[in-house]
């Protein structure tokens, strides 16, 4: 894989990471290296109501509590947690749950930082200027990594789209505690939706045009611990060594992103999860394989290093075919793990050319390594669409 010599890059990583089970315990701590006093504590109702806000709160005393987060959060929800953190004098965030959660908290940081609104924010607008209030991130899914990702993903319901916030280190949370035993029991569903997004953005940051050796390094071990343990953290939920190895594939994978972008793939969940309010993780899971397949003949040769990290057999392979087995495993895996349809995700075959131009208009499709427009977006979707069936 030849390495661009003539081009200067950049790698930061802005957030302490502290692993590994019964991390949870250590969130005293961080928020007190950080200073803070009065925290206001992002979540979600199903977070609460699987008793996890409790496990924090056995290890801090009088947070804020904003349990309002929904899937996809959406910019009235950020604005109005950003008036929540004000006016109850709050100096620092805790963000408990999943993307959508931490998501949410750095959003509500920007807004606290620069006012406004977060549409303001919206990549390529008004700049951030300013690092986020102190942020503790306590990921409760193995999936998004926006525990270390520089970028929130939210949602406009006025125009039917998802748009990106940050690109910068200012973004990140100051520290992230990886505690597996947070994820013991999530249902099959979520841990096969959430595993299948953080193997995507292994896959799509080791291939997009703005790949580099440091976040190749992350990204491959994503791969391989990805499609080692998703089966078995999917089939027993309360196995601790594949809740860990997952937890590390999420955040390998979200550390894979770096300060640019993905490619076709979350170009076409990101717009797409605008259209119908559906699961991230599901919908980029659905649409990974023909994305890697229409790749492929771009990049044979780091396609075939994916299907190594696959755990397939490529000896006597040209790199164009271990390439394609590489994306028949991933159609295998996503199988396996009952990723729901196109049609059970809420799409119909007949939305495809408007999937297409929205998909074609997301600002990651630049970042994708083979060139496609509008009819190659089409045809990926109708094969998303025809793989899937069941």
């Amino acid at each position: 894989m030849p390495v661009e010599v003539d081009t200067v890059r950049a790698v930061e990583v802005p957030t302490r990471l502290v692993h590994g089970p019964g991390a949870v315990a250590h969130v005293v701590e961080a928020l007190g290296a950080l200073g803070v006093i009065r925290p206001l504590l992002v979540t979600d109702p199903g977070v609460q109501a699987a008793g996890l806000v409790d496990r924090v709160l056995e290890h801090l005393d009088g947070p804020v509590l904003f349990d309002q987060v929904r899937p996809n959060p959406d910019i009235a929800l950020v604005d109005g947690g950003a008036e929540i953190y004000r006016e109850s004098g709050c100096d620092g965030l805790v963000a408990l749950g999943g993307g959508s959660s931490i998501d949410t908290a750095k959003s509500i940081g920007v807004v606290v930082q620069h006012g406004g609104s977060i549409l303001d924010y919206e990549w390529g607008h008004d700049p951030i200027e300013k690092r986020v209030p102190p942020l503790v991130a306590i990921p409760t899914t193995a999936g998004t990594g926006s525990e270390v990702t520089l970028w929130a993903v939210i949602t406009d319901r006025e125009r039917k789209i998802k748009f990106n916030v940050g690109g910068t280190p200012l973004i990140g949370p100051h520290v992230a505690l990886i505690d597996p035993e947070l994820m013991l029991g999530l249902p099959p569903s979520v841990t096969a939706a959430t595993g299948m997004d953080a193997l995507s953005h292994a896959i799509e940051c080791f291939t997009c045009d703005y790949h580099q050796p440091f976040n190749d390094a992350v990204a491959l071990l994503a791969i391989e611990l990805a499609s080692q343990w998703l089966r078995t953290a999917v089939s027993e939920g309360s196995n601790l060594e594949a809740r860990t190895h997952m937890a590390h594939a999420a955040t390998l994978g979200g550390m894979a992103y770096g300060t640019e972008s993905a490619g076709a793939a979350h170009a076409m969940s990101q717009s797409a999860g605008g259209v119908h309010d559906c699961p991230h993780g599901a919908l980029t899971a659905r649409v990974l394989g023909p994305v890697c397949e229409y790749n492929v003949p771009a990049l044979p040769d780091r396609y075939a290093r994916i299907a190594m990290g696959l755990g397939v057999d490529t000896g006597g392979m040209t790199s164009l075919e271990a390439g394609l087995a590489g994306v028949e495993e991933l159609y295998r895996l996503t199988d396996d793990v009952d990723i729901p349809t196109m049609e059970e995700l809420g799409f119909s075959e007949d939305e495809i050319p408007m999937l297409a131009r929205i998909a074609f208009e997301d600002p990651q499709t630049i970042g994708n390594p083979r060139e496609i427009d509008v009819s190659g977006y089409e045809d990926v979707y109708a094969n998303a669409f025809s793989r899937g069936k069941r």
